[in-house]
């Protein structure tokens, strides 16, 4: 009987099928909790790809603002749809983003237990892949990110599962257009992703059995042209396009600046090479490698060899579809474009997007095989060598259990990266005040509380940590001049500067909080990566009391424990008097 639990009947299929999908309704309630657990809880990136979202509801909001004009020329067309569209009835952007990666995460289970099933026809199996899913999207903040990255997952496990379906009948029904389709998605909410897809599709050509050479099969020539055809055509619009904050920065221009050195909000270059090619977030081949399960996939060719050397004693080897070899073909793509990311730096963005999530799916599936294949040899083994039946059944569930609890367990003793990327909101007062001021308002700060007031306020702010972003020349170098200004302007000692500072860029508001003229304070917040304004703060600092903090007491219109609010035009009033 407990054999049997690796053959592949309705009913097992079912049962696997319903706890991979109950086991990722578990972690997403666990999300969903966490973020409304407040009133001002919000997940880290939304605080960038979605805030500006809120003009879908009242287009007044964020007039003439630099930082969300940016924001909205980054997001694809079919993101923004999307949100616009559940915008029009009635749904807020941000709601929207905290009930979105509930959905996501579901899809990607089911599309990661079919992938699995196409691979080894074994339904416990795929309780391991999508279990293994689940864990890696528990572990990462991509899908609760609710960016268009959060839907790169499920699409590209749905793309494999279309994909390994082409020897289904009929072929353009079941395999070749859901394909097509899945491709156009891709381009419209995650378009540099595309490129992923099209080296997949274009490895469909090259057959690796008995030999490496170009396929005979009509079929596979006319998949790979119509894959290609699709990506070319959602990709050209976007390679067309021009934007206007400017080209995308080159490698060269990116060394300059301090912005991608080891210090700064971007950091990209670093002088250990192996952190630069293997773990960096940003570089390297594969950061953030969680959760440890994973690690047995790469074991797997060895796994295969040896099993099927000794297949006896490994019998669910002969059930390992010759389709496995799309691990090896989605390997190559990843692992080709990482480099050609690296050469073109950065025109096709950041080189470790094609590598790390495109290894992660290889590792589950081939992790998910591997551990199914050993665990049922090893049952097989205790059946074979057990004294009595009635040990045997023992032995078997309490393997059983420890890996199924292992699986199911893992929300609760594993890295919780998803929970720890959303951001709750420490200054409601602060959000209330501004929320309470007209909608053309601007405020300067240089704090990292300042980042939530766009979310949380509705109200447009200058410059803020969360939105420093230089990757395109026009907006990086705009905003670059605008912190440099802001630094200078906060501690400047003569008033003159403070308020020109003020009237050139029309700001309403100045917020302060405790550390706001602590020169060491300078020395470990985001702003030393402007170390030139750094400097003369110092400097100015040191030389005698800024201008603004003279300006602190007569002109604070809000205020608690941590943070205060200054009115620009009181300060103006008090230079001129």
């Amino acid at each position: 009987m407990l054999i049997s639990l690796f053959k592949t009947t309705r009913s097992q299929t079912l049962f696997w099928f319903s706890l991979s999908l109950t086991l990722a309704a578990v972690s997403s309630l666990l999300i969903l909790q966490r973020a409304f657990s407040s009133e001002y809880v919000v997940q880290d990136d939304v605080r960038q790809h979605v805030f500006w979202m809120l003009r879908f509801s009242d287009p007044s909001l964020f007039p003439q603002d630099l930082i969300a004009d940016y924001f909205q020329s980054l997001a694809p067309w079919g993101y923004r749809l999307f949100y616009q569209g559940f915008a029009a009835i009635g749904l807020s952007p941000l709601l929207l983003s905290k009930l979105l990666p509930v959905g996501l995460s579901l899809v990607a289970a089911g599309y990661a237990f079919g992938v699995s099933m196409q691979l080894l026809p074994v339904p416990f199996a795929g309780f391991v892949a999508s279990a293994l899913t689940s864990q890696v999207l528990w572990t990462h903040d991509d899908v609760v990110s609710a960016t268009p990255r959060a839907f790169l997952p499920p699409l590209f496990l749905a793309f494999l599962y279309y994909l390994l379906r082409r020897d289904a009948k009929p072929f353009w029904r079941r395999s070749l257009l859901p394909c097509l389709v899945v491709i156009g998605l891709e381009g419209l909410f995650y378009p540099q992703y595309v490129l992923v897809f099209a080296a997949i599709a274009a490895l469909q050509v090259v057959t690796w059995q008995p030999r490496l050479r170009f396929s005979r099969d009509r079929q596979d020539y006319l998949f790979c042209g119509a894959c290609l055809g699709v990506a070319f055509g959602v990709l050209l619009p976007i390679a067309l396009s021009s934007s206007p904050y400017g080209a995308v920065i080159s490698a060269a221009e990116a060394r300059q600046l301090p912005e991608f050195s080891a210090l700064g909000r971007s950091r990209f270059f670093s002088d250990d090479p192996l952190n630069f090619w293997l773990v960096a977030e940003r570089s390297g081949l594969f950061p953030n490698f969680r959760p440890w399960l994973l690690a047995i996939g790469a074991f797997l060719p060895l796994l295969l060899r040896g099993a099927r050397r000794h297949a006896a004693q490994f019998p669910l080897v002969q059930q390992v579809s010759p389709k496995i070899v799309v691990l090896l073909q989605v390997t190559i793509a990843a692992l080709a474009l990482f480099f050609a990311a690296h050469l073109l730096l950065f025109r096709l963005y950041l080189p470790s997007r094609y590598a790390e999530y495109t290894l992660r799916f290889v590792l589950v599936f081939a992790a998910a095989i591997g551990i199914t294949i050993l665990l049922q040899a090893a049952w097989q083994r205790l059946a074979q060598s057990a004294r009595s039946q009635i040990y045997y059944p023992i032995a078997v569930w309490v393997v059983t259990a420890a890996l199924i609890g292992a699986l199911l367990l893992y929300p609760s003793y594993g890295n919780r990266q998803a929970l720890k990327s959303y951001w709750v909101g420490g200054n409601p007062q602060l959000y209330q005040f501004f929320a309470q001021q007209p909608q053309d308002i601007l405020i300067a700060a240089l704090g990292r509380e300042a980042d939530n007031i766009p979310t949380f306020a509705q109200r447009s702010l200058l410059v803020g940590r969360e939105y420093a972003l230089p990757y395109q020349v026009g907006y990086g170098s705009q905003f670059r001049q605008r912190v440099t200004d802001t630094i200078q302007a906060q501690y400047a000692l003569e008033p003159s500067v403070l308020a020109n500072f003020i009237r050139t860029y029309g700001i309403d508001f100045w917020v302060l909080d405790q550390q706001s003229f602590d020169a060491s304070a300078l020395l470990t917040s985001w702003l030393v990566q402007y170390p030139e304004a750094i400097a003369q703060a110092q400097s100015q600092l040191a030389q005698g009391t800024p201008a603004l903090k003279k300006m602190v007491k007569p002109c604070t219109v809000s205020r608690d424990h941590q943070l205060r609010v200054l009115s620009a035009s009181c300060i103006l009033a008090k230079i001129k008097s």
